[in-house]
């Protein structure tokens, strides 16, 4: 229970700054979504489908290697050789994305705005180079210094769209001389978003000064080929990932055969009530953190399986409450998160049970992963993401033009279940873990049939208010369920425990 106990309280400290980044990071978005209608924000819509992509090119899994070999190497030695590595690669590939962004920019179908792709290259520079000094705090088990600068990251970035997109405009139509506006293009408009994520990127790596200057010009050949060797399938993981969540977004206005503004528009509200389906993804991005270096860290213990079965259990309840939180008050989210531009947006709100469903199935496969992170087998993880990245492009391809954005949130359910499946039959071959398969299905059975309950009764009484009253009912008798069924492990939980009798 102590190993349990310690990742509850990293994922406290590593989830505060999440959590706030990513619901202020939903706020921007809410402010586009109220300010702009999705034929607008499609352009925005595209260009961030291009960044996880980038993201996994430029950092190649160095990140997840460092948590691996520090508990093998000198941290000096190791910190040293990746950081060099990093640095090296990032210059070389911001350099190609600003040398081609034009090329870049026609290929996702947005050839009238390359200098979106520019802007993107300065973010991915200074993300990147914040990557091995952000791991390094994580391993030394420094959260708070970890959640100080994440905060900072995000008030500065929300301060900035607020600023460029809301006061300077406001300011502009008053007095286009203003001196306090030399910086300011109206013409930029909706891309000060991207500008602005520039500038707080170069503020998050100005905190990271200490650990910077922690760094020494060396690099060892022998430890980055070894790092590599465990590293590399981990870019084709990364890669088929980002292809699952991602490619629908990439692709859509190519496989329409629509006027294009009409397919604009669609992509803006595909890509708005996709960022509210998985809102879920803040929980397991959350969970993630504080839980890849708990795993390894926890490896060399022989109770270790079990550890990990009953935290995939925890985990497993938390989603399926948080999937019925969300999918019982859609009509209330529907409201708040589009505002007078609720009736073109909701259009599509209908997609989100089954992308947020699909997020289920994917936190559930991040935790299955565990087996091949710990066997060395990172490899046929990479098989497995592979297959699921060809459902996805296959059925993305066939339904989006028969379906349309429906198709693609079919999809991306499709490949999620199937991930997950696969990775569970083979790491009980290969790394057997107690998992309490029977009970957690039920539980998501149990949800799925409560949120169709909903469904029903808000159909014949078609009233906001009352449904939110049902919705509520509905997670509490979830609630109270599953405190019933796993009284004696809630009374052993940390915090939580001397409250359940």
């Amino acid at each position: 229970m102590s190993g349990i106990k310690k990742l509850a309280g990293q994922t406290l400290w590593y989830g505060l700054p999440t959590i706030a980044s990513r619901f202020l990071g939903y706020a921007l978005n809410i402010l586009l979504f109220w300010l702009y209608k999705p034929a607008s924000t499609a352009s925005i819509t595209q260009v961030y489908a291009v960044i996880p992509f980038l993201n996994i090119l430029f950092t190649y899994g160095l990140e997840t290697s460092y948590f691996r070999f520090v508990q093998q190497q000198s941290q000096d030695r190791l910190y040293n050789t990746l950081f060099s590595s990093m640095i090296a690669t990032t210059v070389l590939f911001t350099g190609t994305l600003i040398a081609f962004a034009p090329t870049i920019a026609a290929a996702i179908d947005f050839a009238d705005h390359p200098e979106y792709i520019r802007w993107i290259a300065w973010i991915m520079f200074f993300d990147s180079l914040a990557t091995i000094p952000f791991a390094k705090l994580r391993q030394e088990g420094r959260p708070r210094k970890y959640a100080l600068i994440k905060v900072s990251n995000i008030v500065f970035n929300v301060g900035l769209v607020l600023f460029f997109i809301g006061v300077c405009p406001r300011w502009y139509a008053e007095n286009p001389n203003n001196p306090l506006l030399f910086f300011y293009d109206p013409t930029i408009d909706i891309g000060y978003y991207i500008i602005a994520n520039i500038l707080a990127s170069i503020l998050t790596l100005l905190l990271l000064f200490s650990e910077l200057k922690a760094y020494r010009p060396r690099f060892e050949w022998t430890l980055w080929k070894q790092v590599m060797q465990y590293s590399y399938p981990l870019i084709v993981v990364g890669f088929g990932g980002m292809i699952n969540e991602m490619l629908s977004r990439l692709v859509y206005t190519r496989v329409l055969n629509l006027p294009r503004e009409e397919e604009l528009r669609q992509l803006g509200i595909f890509g708005a009530n996709y960022k509210l389906a998985v809102l879920i993804t803040i929980f397991i991005q959350i969970f993630r953190m504080g839980a890849e270096p708990f795993f390894f860290n926890q490896s060399g213990s022989k109770d270790a399986p079990r550890t990990y079965a009953r935290v995939m259990k925890f985990f497993v309840i938390a989603c399926c409450l948080l999937w019925l939180g969300i999918v019982v008050n859609l009509p209330l989210i529907k409201y708040i998160g589009y505002g007078k531009n609720a009736a073109d947006y909701g259009e599509g709100i209908g997609i989100i049970p089954i992308l947020a469903m699909g997020s289920v199935f994917l936190g559930i496969y991040y935790n299955l992963t565990v087996w091949y992170k710990l066997t060395n087998k990172t490899l046929t993880g990479a098989w497995i993401t592979l297959a699921g990245a060809l459902i996805t492009i296959l059925l993305n391809i066939w339904w989006i033009p028969l379906f349309q954005y429906y198709g693609s949130a079919w999809a991306t359910f499709v490949c999620y279940a199937f991930m997950m499946v696969i990775s569970y039959v083979m790491g009980q071959k290969h790394y057997p873990i107690p998992y309490a398969t029977k009970k957690l299905i039920a539980y998501l059975v149990i949800v799925v049939l409560l949120f169709f309950l909903h469904k029903l009764f808000t159909h014949f009484v078609p009233n906001i208010w009352l449904g939110t009253g049902l919705g509520l009912v509905c997670m509490g008798a979830f609630t109270w369920f599953v405190v019933q069924v796993e009284k004696k492990e809630f009374q052993k939980m940390p915090y939580i425990g001397k409250y359940i009798k």
